[in-house]
């Protein structure tokens, strides 16, 4: 756990950080990539402060209660049980083998991605002051809550039986559905659709594609929260469908476009990582492969031609890969989860965790119900959000600091 808590570190610094500088203009690097480092900094004293007690309390089906700020009483020698003190039958509480510091430390990592990932949306155009006041309270108040609804045992989304394996609704619907409202709230950056806004460095975004390939390992497979068989099957099923994802992108920009390209590659293989998520600890390795291919064409042609088609302006497509690779993977859980792969010694609770392909005919609809109620919060609360964060400082910088770029007129600095 403690190499997997490290991984998903990586995602996002120098992962996202790497992924999104390469994919914008020179004049903007630095900034894109100081907001992946310092959202990071950001969020890990939030989640320390507040958000973890608010995600992982006993508390209600929406909040966690307060029991857990400033980490007060958690356990750091003994195995964390999830939901310690709740009662029932089944007893609804979720034992682990680790210390609670570990699993504290190992979602912290997925708060930092999802606040990291929305801003690939609004690249090129947002303060840097207005950043740091919005992303906070998005944590808090978006992340956290959609965090206790889907995972812990008190969780109104964890109660209809819905299936997220490692953060399909939590992390990717959910920052790529923010991603969009932001993209909306500010606007098309200067120059869309007429200036030349090709990538600075696709090198770098390669590095950091692979990186987040990587990474992805400990996302998947680090959410088993124990070194066996069903972590096992994680990892290889991440890796089909990263490939499957990478394959599917480029043939169908090769068949449209007539080339394929280096950014359609890494575009493809973070859409079949992104829509295993939900599903890696529940699907065989032939699911994967299906899972990562429908990803890879869906994501490819929401990226190009829905975007296009509703003429909204998702700088880096965060919506385009991680909120539609999101939906998609969500809904193919309902399909083709495996019980046995949950609850491998009980045949009987294994239904529960399965789905359409394997019996379960409600878990579609369920999947389908997860995913509405993490859009439609999501959306509203972050649109408020922007709101309240615009009429504070305002979201976007001017034209002219826009035209001259994020780094010097937001940093100071700039390349060489």
């Amino acid at each position: 756990m403690l190499v997997s808590t490290c991984l998903v570190l990586m995602m996002t610094i120098p992962g996202v950080a790497l992924f999104y500088a390469g994919m914008v203009r020179k004049k903007t690097v630095l900034a894109t990539m100081m907001q992946s480092f310092f959202v990071a900094a950001l969020i890990a004293v939030t989640w320390m402060v507040a958000g973890y007690s608010i995600a992982f309390g006993n508390g209600g089906q929406f909040f966690g209660d307060f029991s857990k700020v400033m980490l007060s009483g958690i356990g750091w020698n003994e195995p964390f049980i999830l939901g310690a003190g709740m009662t029932g039958d089944p007893d609804p509480t979720v034992a682990t083998t680790i210390p609670e510091t570990v699993f504290f430390m190992f979602q912290m990592t997925f708060a930092i991605i999802t606040a990291a990932l929305i801003f690939g949306a609004v690249a090129d155009r947002m303060k840097f002051s207005a950043v740091c006041l919005f992303i906070v309270p998005w944590s808090l108040l978006v992340y956290s809550p959609i965090a206790h609804a889907v995972w812990h045992p008190a969780g109104i989304i964890f109660a209809w039986g819905a299936l997220d394996f490692a953060g399909g609704t939590v992390v990717h619907i959910n920052a790529g559905v923010a991603g969009l409202v932001a993209s909306l709230v500010l606007g098309k950056r200067v120059g869309y659709g007429t200036d030349n806004m090709s990538p600075y460095n696709l090198g770098l975004a390669m590095i950091g594609a692979s990186l987040l390939w990587v990474g992805w390992f400990g996302f998947n497979a680090g959410s088993a929260l124990a070194a066996d068989g069903r972590a096992g099957m994680a990892m290889l099923v991440t890796m089909v469908a990263a490939a499957m994802g990478t394959l599917t992108w480029v043939f169908a920009e090769w068949a449209t476009k007539g080339k394929p390209s280096a950014l359609g590659a890494i575009s493809g293989a973070v859409a079949g990582l992104v829509a295993i998520t939900p599903a890696s600890g529940f699907v065989f390795p032939g699911a994967a492969l299906v899972i990562g291919g429908v990803a890879g064409v869906v994501c490819f042609w929401a990226s190009t031609a829905l975007k296009k088609a509703l003429g909204y302006d998702d700088s880096l497509d965060a919506f385009g890969v991680h909120g539609v690779g999101g939906i998609v993977g969500a809904l193919l859980t309902g399909i083709f989860a495996a019980g046995v792969l949950a609850k491998p010694d009980d045949a009987e609770a294994a239904v529960a965790f399965s789905g359409l392909l394997y019996g379960n005919s409600d878990m579609l609809l369920i999947q389908a119900k997860s995913i509405l109620a993490t859009l439609v919060y999501s959306a509203v609360a972050t649109f408020i959000l922007l709101k309240i964060v615009d009429a504070m400082v305002g979201l976007r910088v001017s034209e002219e600091e826009e035209r001259e770029g994020l780094d010097v007129t937001q940093h100071g600095e700039r390349l060489g």
